[in-house]
């Protein structure tokens, strides 16, 4: 495991390598879709599934793990684990938020177009309620408070913002749209996908209400297991979609069919746990703590200034937003001619990166160097 250097500006890399099989294979830049998985969380799962044995939901010897992921996520949004509830992934996370919600005909819910549909699709499917979709044109990038307030109305009752855009990685100022949804009395829901593992994030400074988080991307986890964050003072304001055994209170009594929803954000959570998948994200969360997410924002960000200099130099279009409050672990660039030529071109040279649309889209994390971002203009070579 790698060792924490507390304060450290920027995180070991040379020891983060070494936990990354991948690095001997390729050059991987693309943890805005999945990332690979590291040495530790590989081990953990394997031990679970070796050792498991006979087990059966909490009433195993593994009844830990959930209590110890639910921490070390709390810990890292700055919530309490009694706030955070385990989902398949972000979208149906964001699912249930929006089913949950007392939202009633002629509310207004209002999201930019430059959201990833996982954060659309659910307020769009809220018509059948008369709920609408105010899906607005995005403001450099992304969602701002000018756009709120040429948009919103009395009757705009959330607002849906990513913490970092998929397409372009346009950071969204959370703590302004979390103050201006407080002042309007507008539910703030966050889809924190493409940050949370590589930039800090405060679910108490920016207001922000409701969360959800797959775990594939920047956490560095396993497929098939997220979160929600449920601000615990807004339970009361919700009605579960959806229940289950695990999600009452007394539920170990089977046939007492006492329908009394837990207290807490549990009873978000309706039946099996997926176990392998919690051992994995744990051992995923605690590497990252260890390696600093501040070290790791500013490695990552640093990264991408040595792109963002090198394809300018070059000749390319950058994409992305440049206003440095603006600026994420992803930066996407466009290539004059054929986009799908230079994204071949690239992948025949072993370096994975993602095309978007008319973009090329680049997404280092903590372990990746200096060397394997000079490989993206090196292979593309200057633009024409």
């Amino acid at each position: 495991m790698v060792q924490s250097r507390g304060p450290s500006r920027y995180p070991e890399v040379d020891a983060l390598r070494a936990a990354f099989p991948v690095t001997k294979h390729c050059t991987y830049l693309n943890h805005a879709a999945i990332a690979p998985l590291s040495g530790p969380v590989r081990a953990a799962m394997s031990k679970f599934v070796a050792d498991s044995g006979v087990i059966f939901g909490r009433e195993s010897r593994y009844e830990h793990i959930s209590n110890d992921l639910r921490a070390v996520l709390a810990w890292l949004i700055n919530a309490a684990p009694e706030e955070i509830a385990f989902v398949q992934n972000t979208g149906s996370g964001i699912n249930i938020i929006a089913n949950a919600l007392p939202l009633q005909d002629g509310d207004n819910v209002i999201f930019c177009d430059i959201e990833f549909p996982s954060n659309v699709y659910p307020w769009m499917n809220l018509r059948r309620k008369g709920v609408e979709a105010r899906c607005v044109p995005n403001d450099g990038g992304g969602l701002t408070i000018d756009a709120l307030e040429r948009y919103a109305d009395a009757r705009t009752r959330v607002v849906a913002a990513s913490s970092v855009e998929f397409l372009t990685g346009f950071k969204n100022d959370l703590q302004e749209l979390g103050i201006w949804c407080r002042e309007h009395g507008a539910y703030f829901v966050v889809d924190a996908i493409q940050s949370l593992g590589a930039a800090p994030l405060d679910v108490q400074a920016c207001q922000i209400d409701f969360l959800a988080c797959g775990g594939p991307k920047w956490l560095m986890g396993p497929l098939g297991l997220g979160f929600i964050y449920c601000r615990h003072e807004l339970l009361d304001d919700l009605a579960p979609p959806f229940a289950g055994s695990l999600s009452v209170v007394g539920w170990e009594d089977w046939r007492d069919y006492n329908f009394t929803f837990l207290p807490d954000a549990r009873r978000f959570e309706i039946g099996t746990e997926n176990l392998i998948g919690q051992v994995g994200l744990l051992a995923a969360v605690r590497f990252l703590m260890e390696a600093g997410i501040q070290a790791i924002e500013r490695w990552t960000l640093h990264l991408t200034d040595l792109l963002i200099e090198d394809l300018q130099r070059r000749g390319y279009h950058i994409a992305s937003n440049l206003e440095q409050k603006r600026r994420s672990a992803i930066v996407s660039f466009d290539v004059p001619g054929d986009v799908d030529k230079a994204f071949k071109k690239l992948t025949g040279a072993k370096v994975v990166v993602s095309k978007r649309e008319r973009h090329i889209r680049v997404s280092p994390h903590c372990y990746n160097t200096e060397a394997e971002i000079a490989r993206v203009g090196d292979i593309l070579g200057n633009a024409h």
